[in-house]
């Protein structure tokens, strides 16, 4: 298993985003498959074969919190995008019950190879589903999430 490193990195975010509307900021993720000094999150592998990374909106907030989780390679995982899955961060399909009228698809990924991964809890990453930081963020902070 490969050991767990923190990276940090600055990060400017749109003054007219959802979330975030302040200065450039330090943010840390944290995350097994990055390698070396680079800013660097883990990969995909399975991105170019779905596109519900590319959905506009994001999930209500489940938490404040990243989720760390033992990730095997090859294995495909559905991430809860939605953020009312009873098994967080992955998908249990409660976005399938019509009386919730839920548009977020979760997002399938497959990492690149085994080992400790934080996965975004606060479902406003631009690294779907990994953790970015943006749970940090004074308007996530503000929420009702955990």
């Amino acid at each position: 298993m490969a050991a767990l490193r923190k990276l940090t990195f600055a990060a400017s975010l749109p003054l007219s985003g959802r979330w975030c509307s302040a200065a450039p900021a330090v943010f840390r993720c944290y995350s097994a498959a990055a390698s070396g000094g680079d800013a660097k999150f883990p990969k995909n592998v399975i991105e170019h074969l779905n596109t519900s990374q590319e959905q506009q909106t994001n999930g209500v907030v489940y938490d404040k919190k990243p989720f760390r989780m033992e990730l095997e390679e090859g294995k495909r995982y559905s991430w809860c995008l939605c953020g009312r899955s009873k098994a967080q961060p992955l998908c249990d399909g409660t976005h399938k019950l019509v009386q919730y009228k839920i548009t977020q698809r979760p997002v399938r990924f497959q990492v690149e190879k085994n080992g400790t991964y934080w996965l975004c809890n606060c479902k406003q990453t631009k690294h779907r589903p990994f953790c970015d930081g943006t749970h940090k963020c004074e308007e996530v902070q503000k929420t009702s999430g955990k």
